[in-house]
């Protein structure tokens, strides 16, 4: 591990991640009173990868087992770019250890079709153009050529990712801007109140 540490960091913080995600005890079935709540009722209106919008029982059918995150991020941000190769490792690692993470992008792009483009590259589902600004203010998250447009008062800019619980409430963020790709290590994957659908 140290000498691929040396080689390529992305891939030994990826290789971290898989052994902290795959290590935890096994999960227990635990169930909650909210599994009654439909998953499409907690979140705004979303795109599937190829940027159709989809129908609540979509939403409901693609999150269910899954943990659920916000990305924020954009293609021009040079920051953004750079670890979402890591990301990606991340949630294909999530996924072999039986814990799959579901990630939607909001767009912090250009255009709704570079957005779109980003989206379906990364195989995330999207929130529509016109419907980011309302969760950039709900988070407080935006990035720094936005700040005309929302102000001053952000805790981060991009990337960062606000992970959800199974109530579509925020129970971690994941400060990618400030602390990079060791900040996948604060999603708390083994968190059973974070899997939606239970």
């Amino acid at each position: 591990l140290k000498f691929s540490i040396m080689v390529n960091p992305i891939l030994s913080i990826a290789l971290f991640a898989s052994y902290r995600i795959g290590s935890k005890m096994p999960t227990t079935g635990i169930t909650t009173s909210c599994a009654a709540a439909s998953s499409s009722s907690l979140l705004p209106p979303l795109l599937d990868i190829n940027g159709a919008e989809m129908t609540p029982s979509d939403t409901n059918e693609r999150l269910q087992n899954k943990r659920v995150a916000f990305y924020f991020a954009a293609g021009w941000c040079p920051m953004c770019t750079s670890f979402e190769p890591a990301l990606m490792q991340f949630r294909e690692a999530a996924s072999q250890s039986g814990k799959p993470v579901e990630i939607v992008y909001v767009g912090s792009d250009r255009s709704e079709s570079d957005q779109a483009k980003r989206a379906e590259g990364m195989e995330m589902m999207s929130i529509p153009f016109d419907g980011a600004a309302a969760l950039k203010q709900k988070y407080n998250v935006w990035a720094g050529s936005e700040t005309l447009k929302f102000g001053f008062g952000r805790r981060s800019g991009v990337p960062a990712l606000v992970v959800l619980d199974q109530k579509g409430e925020e129970m971690a963020f994941v400060a990618a801007e400030s602390q990079g790709v060791r900040s996948l290590d604060t999603w708390p994957v083994d968190d059973e109140s974070g899997v939606w659908g239970v």
